[in-house]
Protein backbone atom coordinates (compact mmCIF):
# COMPACT_ATOMS: atom_id res chain seq x y z
CA UNK A 1 0.00 0.00 0.00
CA UNK A 2 1.14 3.31 -0.55
CA UNK A 3 1.80 6.52 0.96
CA UNK A 4 -1.09 8.11 -0.29
CA UNK A 5 -3.63 4.57 -0.16
CA UNK A 6 -2.65 4.93 3.45
CA UNK A 7 -3.67 8.75 4.06
CA UNK A 8 -6.56 8.00 2.38
CA UNK A 9 -7.68 4.96 4.60
CA UNK A 10 -6.98 6.52 7.63
CA UNK A 11 -8.59 10.25 6.81
CA UNK A 12 -11.40 9.49 9.28
CA UNK A 13 -9.51 8.30 12.37
CA UNK A 14 -6.56 11.36 11.63
CA UNK A 15 -9.85 13.96 11.77
CA UNK A 16 -10.72 12.71 15.62
CA UNK A 17 -7.23 13.41 16.72
CA UNK A 18 -6.90 16.45 14.83
CA UNK A 19 -10.35 17.76 15.88
CA UNK A 20 -8.98 17.38 19.68
CA UNK A 21 -5.27 18.53 18.85
CA UNK A 22 -7.15 21.55 17.38
CA UNK A 23 -9.70 21.53 20.96
CA UNK A 24 -6.65 21.46 23.14
CA UNK A 25 -4.72 24.11 20.81
CA UNK A 26 -7.54 26.79 21.22
CA UNK A 27 -9.01 26.47 24.87
CA UNK A 28 -5.50 26.29 26.45
CA UNK A 29 -4.24 29.48 24.15
CA UNK A 30 -7.47 31.19 25.35
CA UNK A 31 -6.81 30.30 29.01
CA UNK A 32 -3.23 31.32 28.36
CA UNK A 33 -3.96 35.02 27.07
CA UNK A 34 -5.74 35.87 30.24
CA UNK A 35 -2.95 34.59 32.34
CA UNK A 36 -0.40 36.72 30.61
CA UNK A 37 -1.94 39.70 30.91
CA UNK A 38 -2.46 38.81 34.37
CA UNK A 39 0.80 38.29 34.84
CA UNK A 40 1.98 41.30 32.58
CA UNK A 41 0.39 43.84 34.37
CA UNK A 42 2.04 42.15 37.93
CA UNK A 43 5.17 42.64 35.90
CA UNK A 44 4.79 46.41 35.02
CA UNK A 45 2.66 47.56 38.53
CA UNK A 46 5.11 49.52 40.56
CA UNK A 47 4.80 47.19 43.64
CA UNK A 48 7.28 45.05 44.10
CA UNK A 49 5.86 41.92 45.63
CA UNK A 50 3.17 41.79 42.74
CA UNK A 51 6.80 41.88 39.94
CA UNK A 52 8.57 39.29 42.33
CA UNK A 53 5.23 37.03 41.73
CA UNK A 54 5.23 37.58 38.16
CA UNK A 55 9.03 37.09 37.80
CA UNK A 56 8.57 33.79 39.87
CA UNK A 57 6.34 32.35 37.93
CA UNK A 58 8.05 33.41 34.40
CA UNK A 59 11.11 31.68 35.97
CA UNK A 60 9.65 28.58 36.89
CA UNK A 61 7.60 27.97 33.60
CA UNK A 62 10.99 28.82 31.56
CA UNK A 63 13.35 26.91 33.81
CA UNK A 64 11.29 23.41 33.78
CA UNK A 65 9.88 21.39 30.61
CA UNK A 66 6.50 21.38 29.39
CA UNK A 67 6.23 17.86 29.72
CA UNK A 68 7.14 18.23 33.66
CA UNK A 69 4.29 20.80 34.26
CA UNK A 70 1.39 18.68 32.07
CA UNK A 71 2.63 15.82 34.60
CA UNK A 72 2.06 17.91 37.29
CA UNK A 73 -1.71 19.12 36.31
CA UNK A 74 -2.31 15.06 35.55
CA UNK A 75 -1.02 13.16 38.21
CA UNK A 76 -1.29 16.01 40.89
CA UNK A 77 -4.66 17.51 40.53
CA UNK A 78 -6.29 14.32 39.96
CA UNK A 79 -5.18 13.49 43.63
CA UNK A 80 -7.74 16.58 44.41
CA UNK A 81 -9.93 17.19 42.04
CA UNK A 82 -12.05 15.06 39.93
CA UNK A 83 -10.31 16.36 36.73
CA UNK A 84 -10.42 14.75 32.67
CA UNK A 85 -7.10 14.09 31.04
CA UNK A 86 -8.38 16.66 28.41
CA UNK A 87 -8.07 20.06 31.38
CA UNK A 88 -4.80 18.21 32.59
CA UNK A 89 -3.29 18.87 29.24
CA UNK A 90 -5.58 22.16 29.10
CA UNK A 91 -4.32 24.02 31.92
CA UNK A 92 -0.87 22.52 32.26
CA UNK A 93 -0.43 24.21 28.13
CA UNK A 94 -2.30 27.28 29.42
CA UNK A 95 -0.07 27.27 32.37
CA UNK A 96 3.10 27.67 30.34
CA UNK A 97 2.01 29.57 27.41
CA UNK A 98 0.50 32.03 29.75
CA UNK A 99 4.76 32.68 30.81
CA UNK A 100 5.45 33.79 27.22
CA UNK A 101 2.59 35.55 26.33
CA UNK A 102 3.01 37.44 29.54
CA UNK A 103 6.20 38.97 28.23
CA UNK A 104 4.94 39.38 24.82
CA UNK A 105 2.25 42.07 26.37
CA UNK A 106 4.28 43.60 28.81
CA UNK A 107 6.86 44.25 25.51
CA UNK A 108 3.84 45.78 23.53
CA UNK A 109 2.21 47.40 26.80
CA UNK A 110 5.62 49.19 27.38
CA UNK A 111 6.14 49.81 23.97
CA UNK A 112 2.96 52.51 23.90
CA UNK A 113 4.35 56.12 24.39
CA UNK A 114 3.64 57.01 27.67
CA UNK A 115 2.11 60.18 26.61
CA UNK A 116 -0.97 57.96 25.20
CA UNK A 117 -1.53 57.76 29.24
CA UNK A 118 -0.62 61.35 30.13
CA UNK A 119 -3.48 61.91 27.25
CA UNK A 120 -6.06 60.06 28.90
CA UNK A 121 -5.52 61.55 32.26
CA UNK A 122 -5.38 64.95 30.77
CA UNK A 123 -9.21 64.15 29.11
CA UNK A 124 -10.18 62.69 33.22
CA UNK A 125 -9.73 59.40 32.81
CA UNK A 126 -8.96 57.33 35.11
CA UNK A 127 -5.02 54.90 34.59
CA UNK A 128 -7.19 51.71 34.16
CA UNK A 129 -9.91 53.50 31.68
CA UNK A 130 -6.71 54.76 29.71
CA UNK A 131 -4.97 51.19 29.70
CA UNK A 132 -8.27 49.34 28.39
CA UNK A 133 -9.68 52.13 26.41
CA UNK A 134 -6.47 53.45 24.55
CA UNK A 135 -2.90 51.50 25.71
CA UNK A 136 -4.64 47.65 25.43
CA UNK A 137 -6.24 48.24 22.04
CA UNK A 138 -2.73 49.55 20.24
CA UNK A 139 -0.55 46.90 22.64
CA UNK A 140 -2.13 44.05 21.14
CA UNK A 141 -2.32 45.17 17.76
CA UNK A 142 1.54 45.01 18.42
CA UNK A 143 1.58 41.65 20.07
CA UNK A 144 -0.69 39.60 17.51
CA UNK A 145 2.39 38.81 15.13
CA UNK A 146 4.10 36.72 18.49
CA UNK A 147 1.09 35.67 19.65
CA UNK A 148 0.14 33.99 16.42
CA UNK A 149 3.70 32.60 17.23
CA UNK A 150 2.89 31.33 20.07
CA UNK A 151 -0.39 29.64 19.29
CA UNK A 152 1.65 27.69 16.37
CA UNK A 153 4.11 26.59 18.94
CA UNK A 154 1.03 25.53 21.21
CA UNK A 155 -0.45 23.79 18.48
CA UNK A 156 2.80 21.94 18.06
CA UNK A 157 3.13 21.68 22.01
CA UNK A 158 -0.07 19.56 22.12
CA UNK A 159 1.45 16.48 21.02
CA UNK A 160 3.08 15.71 24.39
CA UNK A 161 -0.90 15.26 25.50
CA UNK A 162 0.13 11.72 23.63
CA UNK A 163 1.95 10.65 27.17
CA UNK A 164 -1.00 11.01 29.15
CA UNK A 165 -2.79 8.68 26.70
CA UNK A 166 -5.05 11.42 24.75
CA UNK A 167 -5.96 10.45 21.35
CA UNK A 168 -4.58 13.77 19.37
CA UNK A 169 -3.08 13.60 16.10
CA UNK A 170 0.59 12.38 17.60
CA UNK A 171 -1.17 9.81 19.55
CA UNK A 172 -3.19 8.41 16.28
CA UNK A 173 0.43 7.94 14.53
CA UNK A 174 2.27 6.73 16.91
CA UNK A 175 -0.74 3.75 17.61
CA UNK A 176 -1.30 3.13 13.73
CA UNK A 177 2.44 2.80 13.34
CA UNK A 178 2.77 0.45 15.73
CA UNK A 179 0.05 -1.56 14.78
CA UNK A 180 1.15 -1.69 11.34
CA UNK A 181 4.78 -2.19 12.00
CA UNK A 182 5.45 0.95 9.76
CA UNK A 183 5.87 4.24 11.71
CA UNK A 184 7.49 6.60 9.01
CA UNK A 185 4.52 6.35 6.62
CA UNK A 186 1.97 7.27 9.44
CA UNK A 187 4.51 10.13 10.69
CA UNK A 188 4.51 11.77 7.22
CA UNK A 189 1.34 11.65 6.99
CA UNK A 190 1.13 13.44 10.71
CA UNK A 191 3.26 15.59 9.51
CA UNK A 192 1.24 16.73 6.81
CA UNK A 193 -1.79 17.26 9.19
CA UNK A 194 0.09 19.65 11.39
CA UNK A 195 1.62 21.50 8.58
CA UNK A 196 -2.24 22.35 7.43
CA UNK A 197 -3.45 22.97 10.75
CA UNK A 198 -0.10 25.73 11.07
CA UNK A 199 -0.95 26.95 7.40
CA UNK A 200 -4.52 27.49 8.85
CA UNK A 201 -3.83 29.37 11.59
CA UNK A 202 -1.17 31.32 10.18
CA UNK A 203 -3.67 32.52 7.46
CA UNK A 204 -6.12 33.18 10.04
CA UNK A 205 -3.43 35.27 11.97
CA UNK A 206 -2.81 37.26 8.75
CA UNK A 207 -6.17 38.19 7.92
CA UNK A 208 -6.98 39.26 11.76
CA UNK A 209 -3.48 41.21 11.09
CA UNK A 210 -5.00 42.87 7.99
CA UNK A 211 -8.55 43.64 9.30
CA UNK A 212 -6.93 45.69 12.04
CA UNK A 213 -4.56 47.46 9.98
CA UNK A 214 -7.03 48.46 7.92
CA UNK A 215 -9.63 49.49 10.83
CA UNK A 216 -6.20 51.86 11.56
Amino acid sequence: MTIFETFIDTIDVFLQGMLLTFQLTVVSVFIAIFIGLFFAFLKISKVKVLEIIADIYIFVVRGTPLIVQIFIFYFGLTEYLEISGFWSVVLGLAFHNGAYIAEIFRGTIQSIDKGQMEAGRSLGMSNGLTMRRIILPQAFRRALPPLGNQFIIALKDSSLASFIGMFELFSVATTLGSNNFDYMTYLLIVAVYYLVLVLFFTMVVNLVEKRMSLSD
